[in-house]
């Protein structure tokens, strides 16, 4: 579970009655393809020809852009996480990244989820012994790669859900 109970309405957009604008949720939507896409890598060394996680990446840029709607970059998003579910480790945890850039579009505190996912992701590629600084190093990574617009909003989010996000944020 990686959203909370109560939706915090700063991540609800000001035309659904919360505080987020448009230009926010943009931004949380690219920084959560950024997550996703830099682990990508060990999807597709697992399943080369699998191209869902990385269309899902891409249609959340294209939500972004305007390109496609909504529902199509969620749809994306669930045709990712279906190409995780027979796999385990590093390359499941990169394609469950890319399927929560991608519904970002649809509900904006799934940013977390990509980046948590992507955490898990670098966690379980690194040799045995070194996941947790692994792991710290691609929080550390991820935060460095935050706009300014967005970065105290997220690295409140991650304080608040650290616990339901797998303590993934503790960097």
């Amino acid at each position: 579970m990686i959203l909370p109970k109560i939706r915090d309405p700063r991540f609800i957009t000001i035309r659904r009655g919360g505080t987020l604008t448009d230009d926010d949720h943009h931004l949380l939507a690219l920084w959560a393809a950024v997550c996703a896409e830099h682990v990508l890598g060990h999807f597709e060394a697992a399943r080369p020809g699998d191209l869902r996680p990385r269309r899902a990446i891409e249609a959340a840029r294209a939500w972004v852009r305007g390109e496609v709607k909504m529902m199509e970059a969620r749809a994306a998003g669930g045709h990712a996480m279906g190409a995780a579910r027979d796999l385990r480790g590093a390359a499941r945890h990169a394609a469950y990244a890319a399927g929560q850039a991608a519904v970002v579009a649809h509900v904006a505190a799934h940013e977390l989820g990509a980046a948590a996912y992507a955490i898990k992701a670098a966690r379980a590629a690194a040799p045995d012994g070194t996941g947790d600084a692994a792991a710290r190093q691609e929080c550390q990574w991820q935060r460095d790669q935050l706009p300014d617009a967005i970065r105290e909003l997220v690295l409140d989010d991650q304080r608040l859900r650290n616990d339901i996000c797998w303590s993934a944020f503790e960097c």
